[in-house]
């Protein structure tokens, strides 16, 4: 008998809300714009801060965002969208 509890078994209580979120389809020029301006390309908590002549790095913390990866996915959908059924420019999105 295996003690082990595998990731799949545990309860995921964001399941819905993941679920939700990956099945938001693009088919809005206007909506994938807004959406690729409210997500950013890169975490915007990501710094470095020198202090007394010593530099710190604050690591990206958009990682700690139970919802990090859908929400790339969705940004990622929204410039493919943009990019292949509109043809637009979509350089001023990426980082």
């Amino acid at each position: 008998m295996s003690t082990i509890i595998n990731s799949r078994d545990r309860f995921d209580i964001l399941f819905p809300l993941r679920q939700w979120v990956n099945q938001i389809q693009v088919c809005d020029r206007n909506t994938a714009h807004l959406i690729c301006q409210v997500i950013p390309c890169c975490c915007p908590f990501e710094r470095n801060v020198k202090f007394f002549g010593h530099t710190f790095h604050i690591p990206p913390l958009c990682k700690l965002n139970p919802l990090y990866d859908e929400f790339v996915a969705l940004r990622f959908r929204c410039l493919s969208y943009l990019a292949d059924e509109c043809a637009e420019d979509i350089t001023k999105y990426i980082c």
